[in-house]
């Protein structure tokens, strides 16, 4: 077959001359393993005499790993019978000489002595070269047949993959020997030199590469250079379907010249042959960048995946840290141990807790005066209803405390308790901010808020690609959720902790046990709900936390107490309870007695006691700060004016203690007040954005100013707010300039948002300037009011007069006109009267 293969007809060599055997193998000796990997006297080349010829072996060796067959050659003790190359022969499977040997003895194709001169192994393409020497008789060809047809009777397999053989063919062209970091692989680089410097070479076809290198191996295909290309020299890519046959093809065909009559022109053609490393990696990013629609949603939902599989549980051992307080410092059993063990450390921590609730002094009056409140809301979270518990009361009514440190103290001791605050989720900007700020409070950890922004981009950038969102970014609302999921399974695994499999009830399922037990479920405390509900976009995140707390109660995982300062809180929560009636508290301003007795007692908080002689034969008296003072007899005066927010008594009993009497303080504090309601609601500069105007808040203080209570409809009549009167109140309300009182859900009345607004309403329109300047507007917008229903009044008269004869009928109605047109005028006559005398004040006043 070998002989019938163009190439071997063209290159078979000369016949030597004949040597004795005896000579050829002292020879042998002497040069057999002379060279290394590259080639005799490390120049690359192998010098080939005429008697000689050159065959290449491969799959010696793995051709994948090669590092321990490496290692295996390097470090076998070198001694004067084996050296390197012998070490390769027996560390191969096969060694080439022995075959070599063997195939010439079985041959029956009539050879004459051939002597293997050399073995040059080539480790990185785990084969070998084969240098042999011949006499005048045989021919390269014909030795290179024996061998072949000795290998494929006598199939030589390597241990490390025996669906291969070793194989050996005959090296046609001037092999390259170099030992460069150069890594066999499937594609040839064939390159066309000419035979001589400075000549053309032929570029060969298709057809013709195919026939000179098809022998070696199954080609899976021939890339040309393109026809416009101006790289030289010109060259050609072909892929083999095995690294061995392309590293055959190139050991055997490297420097072999083509001549005229195979197509390599009229000076002939060289093959330079090189390994091109094929790449992989742009196959994978074209078909990513090709098949975005399929690749994109499969990322998103692996992503989805993985985070569900991988965080979701720490998640929720995270939140469950949170609520029962695993990680805090005063729970842990060592910083117990040393707070029991160090007398010092007691003292100090003493101090501090003394120190801490020197703020909470007189705090016991409101609690004994509140104690119905709180005894109520403990026996509701003892019931079985799945409604919501809900704490109203105005900013300073001791809503928080009331709640979280007296009615769940049991259940706080219980870490059963879990405080959503409403406030820091409100005020964050952003959606990333919002996430985090709700992640914080119920302990989400790890949140990767960041990562939604980036999200976006993806999904914006997948959207352009594929004309639909891949899914990647979540919403504000589906990012609250999983936090709202993950919580529920906290409380879940915390209410069903106190579970035993020894209880009469062991047979219920969760669901069922959690309802008979309503005394083991935490509690959830959702406090500032509505906080700046007035704003956009703030709907949403009280919705879903509302429909978050509706899930809770309804599945009997926990109860849900809600603290709002809102009197509208009924419209947000009954659209996730719809069918239920709320528990309700209102809390109100401390009774006058109580209010007083608040003040006192906070004077005397943690205040050291004076011994006071009352006659020559008595003992001292032991006095309080409070009786020492002879000034708070004015307290019964000033309490009525002062009224009973707790923030405003403690503001008082502060004042008080750094040493000012009474009647100043709540002085101060009136003035303080009304500078706040000057400021906030009647000087409105032209860029604010308040659903009230100064006239509307101006109408409300004078009239509150004389009266304590206005009935609610008879503020709707006056001309301020008969255009959306009923906003602007509600508008006034939630700002705290006024308190709307309803009964059966009907609003009746209004009184100040405060006890203290009411002086300060007086203190207000006392001022002749302010009430002049405030009035002047008033007026002027009666005037224009007035000016325009007669404007209206008057166009319907014209339309009247148009008419091209006067009904009778119409005399009753064009009479009614003019009534109302001169009703109109006397009232702006009169509030020109009134604004005449006002301007008086103005500019004889400051």
């Amino acid at each position: 077959m070998l002989r019938r293969h163009p190439l071997l007809r063209a290159k078979l060599s000369s016949i030597s001359r004949y040597s004795p055997p005896s000579q050829q193998v002292g020879r042998a000796r002497q040069r057999r393993y002379a060279s290394g990997e590259a080639g005799e006297g490390n120049t690359g080349h192998i010098n080939v005499a005429p008697s000689e010829g050159v065959l290449f072996f491969n799959n010696l060796l793995p051709l994948t790993v090669q590092w321990p067959q490496r290692m295996l050659i390097m470090f076998t003790p070198r001694t004067p019978v084996l050296t390197r190359e012998q070490r390769f022969e027996q560390a191969g499977a096969a060694s080439p000489s022995e075959v070599v040997q063997n195939a010439i003895k079985a041959s029956n194709l009539g050879l004459g002595p051939v002597t293997v001169v050399e073995v040059l192994p080539r480790i990185n393409e785990a084969g070998a070269f084969l240098k042999f020497s011949h006499d005048e008789s045989t021919d390269p060809a014909t030795v290179a047949e024996a061998v072949r047809q000795h290998l494929r009777k006598n199939k030589i397999r390597p241990w490390w993959n025996p669906f291969t053989s070793v194989k050996a063919m005959l090296v046609l062209g001037k092999p390259w020997i170099e030992d460069l970091y150069r890594l066999p692989s499937r594609r040839l680089r064939v390159e066309f030199f000419p035979t001589q410097p400075g000549k053309e070479a032929a570029e060969l076809s298709q057809e013709q590469l195919y026939s000179f290198f098809r022998p070696y191996g199954k080609l899976s295909d021939i890339v040309t250079q393109p026809s416009d290309s101006k790289v030289v020299p010109r060259y050609a890519y072909l892929d083999f379907t095995r690294i061995g046959k392309a590293v055959m093809a190139k050991n055997c065909l490297h420097g072999y010249t083509v001549t005229e009559a195979q197509g390599g022109g009229q000076l002939g053609t060289m093959f330079r042959l090189t390994y091109e490393k094929k790449q992989r990696t742009g196959w994978i990013w074209n078909w990513l960048l090709n098949h975005p629609r399929v690749f994109i949603p499969a990322l998103a939902a692996l992503i989805a995946g993985l985070s569900v599989t991988v965080f979701d549980p720490i998640r929720t051992l995270s939140i469950r840290a949170h609520i029962t307080r695993a990680f805090h410092i005063e729970d842990n059993v060592v910083f117990r141990w040393f707070k029991t063990q160090s007398d010092d450390l007691i003292s100090k921590v003493q101090q501090f807790r003394n120190a801490s609730e020197s703020d909470e002094g007189g705090m016991q009056v409101v609690w004994d005066d509140r104690k119905p409140d709180i005894e109520q809301i403990q026996s509701w979270l003892m019931e079985t209803a799945d409604t919501f518990i809900i704490v109203q009361g105005p900013r300073g009514s001791g809503k928080r405390e009331l709640v979280i440190d007296h009615a769940l103290e049991h259940k706080r001791a219980a870490h059963k308790v879990l405080v959503i605050d409403c406030k820091p989720i409100q005020e964050a900007r952003g959606d990333a901010a919002t996430i985090a700020a709700a992640a914080g409070e119920v302990g989400y950890r790890p949140v990767f808020s960041w990562v939604n922004n980036i999200s976006g981009l993806m999904d914006l950038a997948a959207q352009g690609m594929t004309g639909m969102k891949a899914g990647f970014s979540e919403t504000l609302e589906n990012q609250l959720l999983k936090i709202w999921n993950n919580t529920t399974v906290a409380l879940k695994s915390i209410a069903l902790e106190s579970r035993n499999k020894k209880d009469t009830d062991a047979n219920l399922s969760d669901d069922e046990w959690l309802e008979a037990h309503p005394e083991c479920r935490p509690v959830v405390v959702i406090d500032n709900f509505l906080h700046k509900s007035t704003e956009s976009g703030s709907s949403m995140v009280y919705d879903k936390l509302a429909e978050y707390a509706a899930r809770l109660t309804t599945s009997n995982i926990a109860h849900v107490i809600f603290l709002t300062n809102d009197v509208s809180f009924s419209k947000s929560l009954s659209k996730a309870l719809p069918d239920r009636v709320f528990r309700q508290i209102a809390l109100q301003d401390c009774s006058l007695e109580t209010a007083k007795r608040y003040v006192i007692q906070h004077l005397d908080f943690d205040a050291a006691t004076s011994s006071h002689p009352t006659s020559a034969d008595e003992t001292p008296r032991q006095l309080t700060p409070s009786q020492q003072r002879a000034d708070l007899r004015e307290l019964d005066h000033i309490i009525p004016l002062l009224g009973g927010r707790l923030t405003d008594l403690e503001f008082l009993a502060r004042r008080i203690k750094a040493g000012e009497t009474p009647t100043k303080a709540v002085n101060e504090i009136i003035d303080q007040s009304s500078s706040e309601i000057l400021k906030m609601f009647l000087l409105l500069g032209g860029g604010e954005n308040r659903e009230w105007t100064a006239q509307q808040a101006w109408t409300l203080v004078r009239s509150l100013a004389t009266s304590d209570t206005l009935r609610f409809n008879e503020v709707l009549l006056l001309d301020a707010y008969k255009k959306e009167g009923e906003k602007a109140l509600a508008a006034l309300e939630q700002a705290e300039l006024i308190a709307v009182q309803s009964s059966n859900g009907r609003p009746y009345s209004i009184k100040p948002g405060k006890p203290v607004y009411q002086p300060a309403f007086q203190r207000l329109v006392a001022d002749k300037v302010l009430a002049a300047k405030m009035d002047l507007a008033v007026l002027a917008e009666g005037i224009s009011i007035e000016s325009k229903r007669i404007g209206e009044l008057e166009t319907e008269l014209h339309l009247l007069g148009e008419l091209p004869k006067q009904p009778g009928e119409l005399n009753g109605r064009i009479a009614w006109l003019l009534g109302k047109i001169a009703g109109c005028q006397g009232r702006i006559e009169g509030f020109e009267r009134e604004s005449a005398g006002l301007k008086k004040v103005l500019s004889s006043e400051y």
